[in-house]
């Protein structure tokens, strides 16, 4: 154990006390998926009943985008633990009102989505705090292992909460669900207020936090635009699965909703192994492992958009959930490592918006697709999509690498060398910014 990746993450002193309160919230929120959806089904009227069940799931994810461009002014000061603390804390709020109206007899459609939404208003900055709290606690090489832990239990999250949460509806009903769900966010705001100290995180020395904006950051850096642009597509052309698989299953294949669960297992379970294996990719180069993932992701979708037996589409679709941890852990890797010290939370609050976006544009776009191309169709169409994006990617590091190739056969000598024994000036080491996970225009690195 204490020759793994993982060792040391879960043994450092401040994440030690952080990862339970994470563990217990994310089993939450792997419940709270199940209900939000079907108490929304109960609350809204029996004609609108599809309107406002998608309005539910946006408003439990979009608002955080806009609290990411809104409240930036207010939060980019602050450390990260009080951001992971507030967002838990507003969470635990809002979500705990819900049962409480609903009790009474108080809670309509229209106030439970709006109770959705500021519950997630500080969720993208929540999500920057967690993760800048990983890049100060450990030093670069174990930046991924951290991040490979948190997908990790995320992922059995998804795998354990919706039977959870199946058994406390059956028997509590959907608010019974979001009433645990709240007190899972109490558990982690105290984890995040009380439990890390005030010096357990250092303090980077730039001081420009206060006068530059997170996306001001990411335009920049030109390694973390492209990483952006890659993250959006790849979820914006993912979003019309969720609308084309239940019809692949129910429609294409005539099947019940057990097989649609039995394809989310798959994924779920491919997700787990995919989290554990990911802290071992390491020695490997950052860039090209994640536009790899993204073409090997789009390839192990398309037997579903292929007509594929049920068999042959159920194990590639579990293969997938195998790539999305990686990708995840990696593609925070490289924010952790390409932004500065002082203003990753504000880059990473940025990013976590533009991928909150994503999905849902992507999910609305299901709808065109599956109307247009049919069930197999979209899923083929995102699949390839996928694998397109991926290839364009490859294409673009390919020719980086040319040009900086060509770059260092052309450059003028070096000029002559200093005593023997001395240091090279600061930044012209082989360290300084030469990785491919840095790329050109860097304006600089986490201490």
């Amino acid at each position: 154990m204490r020759s793994s990746p993982y060792w040391p993450v879960i043994s450092h002193t401040t994440l030690r006390r952080v990862l339970p309160g994470f563990a217990v919230s994310s089993l939450g929120d792997g419940m709270a998926v199940v209900a939000v959806s079907w108490l929304a089904i109960e609350l809204a009227p029996a004609a609108d009943r599809g309107f406002w069940v998608a309005l539910a799931a946006a408003a439990y994810t979009l608002s955080g985008a806009v609290g990411a461009l809104l409240l930036g002014r207010f939060l980019r000061h602050r450390r990260p633990n009080q951001l992971a603390g507030w967002d838990a804390a507003l969470r635990a709020g809002a979500l705990g009102a819900v049962p409480v109206l609903h009790a009474f007899g108080a809670l309509g459609i229209e106030g439970y989505v709006a109770l959705l939404a500021v519950s997630s208003a500080l969720h993208s900055w929540g999500q920057a705090g967690v993760y800048t709290l990983i890049a100060r606690s450990l030093p670069d090489r174990d930046h991924l292992a951290g991040n490979a832990v948190l997908s990790g239990v995320g992922a059995i999250s998804t795998v354990l909460g919706p039977p959870l949460a199946t058994l406390l509806i059956v028997f509590g009903g959907p608010a019974a669900v979001l009433a645990v769900d709240a007190a899972t966010f109490v558990v982690l705001a105290v984890t995040f207020l009380v439990a890390v100290p005030r010096d357990a995180l250092p303090e980077p020395d730039d001081d420009t936090a206060s006068r530059t904006a997170g996306f001001a950051v990411i335009r920049r850096v030109p390694a973390l635009s492209g990483l952006l642009a890659l993250s959006f597509a790849f979820f914006l052309l993912f979003g019309p699965v969720y609308v084309a698989l239940p019809l692949y299953v129910s429609d294409d294949l005539g099947a019940s909703a057990g097989l649609l669960a039995v394809y989310y297992t798959a994924f779920g379970i491919g997700a787990v192994l995919g989290s554990v294996l990911t802290g071992f990719l390491g020695r490997w180069r950052m860039w090209p492992t994640t536009v790899g993932v993204v073409i090997g992701f789009g390839a192990l979708m398309l037997p579903l958009g292929l007509g594929a037996p049920t068999a042959v589409s159920v194990v590639c679709f579990g293969a997938a959930g195998l790539l999305w941890p990686p990708y995840s852990s990696l593609s925070t890797t490289l924010f952790q490592r390409a932004a500065p010290g002082a203003l990753l939370p504000q880059a990473l609050a940025a990013s976590s918006a533009v991928r909150v976006l994503s999905v849902p544009l992507g999910t609305a776009l299901g709808g065109p697709l599956v109307a247009g191309f049919g069930a197999a169709g979209a899923l083929g169409l995102s699949a390839a999509g996928i694998a397109l994006v991926g290839l364009v990617a490859a294409a673009a590091l390919t020719l980086r690498a040319v040009r900086t190739r060509t770059r260092t056969r052309h450059a003028p000598p070096a000029g002559p060398a200093g005593p023997a024994g001395a240091e090279p000036p600061a930044g012209t080491g082989p360290e300084a910014g030469a990785g491919p996970e840095v790329g050109a225009g860097q304006v600089g690195t986490r201490p």
